[in-house]
């Protein structure tokens, strides 16, 4: 089965130095029917893991799916994409312009990587350090992987259950994302810190510097003449296209 290397947009920086991902690339192997089965699976696509198997099924590189950092997994679906169907992506848009709906043909060949300063980067160490506008407390953070992202959800889904009408997904995406306070890496000091003693105006500092330098692909089309881009949908029919998703 042939192959084609996919370079990720975290460079590989901040993976650790014996994995495989350190390179900045991912092997992938060309899409066959028994992607398209995945596809097509109707339980697949009913709990929202269709793609997260697609992208399993095609990586030939030896690593857990779950070590994959969520900033280059936008590089990899993209990969599979082509190498599936092709560059050419066409997908309906609502122009408010005009009033009507539109065909937009996007060249996926095309899009481009997200600019970040990767001098913030440590060589194989994935955490960086943001001081606190208005605490003035030092947090070490670090970037998502496709496994705590799985956590997040878990933890979400069972919160809920106890509090249906509450809603926890600030709060406990960044109890995954905070690793120290002030140099103190106890989980208890973490959620607690998080839970009563981290203002909205810091926590919304922490999330926009966190959106700053996390690497991925710009999902943006712009159209010419266009002041403002489209965001590129991504659904079952980003592979496939008769599917009506």
């Amino acid at each position: 089965m042939p192959t084609e290397t996919v370079s990720l947009p975290s460079k590989g920086l901040l993976y650790p130095k014996d994995s495989p991902l350190s390179k900045g690339e991912i092997e992938m192997k060309y899409m066959t029917a028994k992607e398209e089965d995945i596809l097509t699976n109707a339980n697949y696509i009913k709990d929202g893991s269709v793609l997260n198997r697609v992208m399993q099924s095609l990586i030939v590189t030896p690593v857990s799916f779950n070590d994959i950092l969520v900033c280059d997994k936008n590089a990899i679906l993209l990969g599979a994409r082509i190498l599936g169907y092709g560059a050419e992506y066409q997908f309906k848009n609502y122009n408010y312009e005009t009033g009507a709906e539109e065909i937009i043909i996007v060249d996926l060949s095309t899009l481009k990587e997200k600019e970040v300063d990767l001098s913030l980067f440590e060589e194989g160490t994935n955490e960086f350090t943001f001081k606190m506008p208005l605490s003035g407390n030092t947090v070490s953070f670090k970037l998502l992987t496709h496994g705590d992202e799985q956590k997040i959800d878990a933890e979400i889904k069972g919160l809920k259950k106890i509090s249906p009408q509450s809603s926890f997904e600030i709060t406990t995406r960044l109890k995954y994302i905070i690793t120290a306070v002030n140099g103190n890496r106890e989980l208890a000091t973490i959620r607690d810190f998080v839970d009563n003693g981290l203002t909205a105006k810091d926590a919304r500092a922490l999330r926009e510097y966190y959106a700053q330098i996390q690497p991925d692909i710009d999902m943006t089309y712009y159209q010419e003449g266009a002041e403002e881009g489209i965001s590129i949908p991504v659904g079952i029919n980003f592979f496939w296209p008769d599917s009506g998703r």
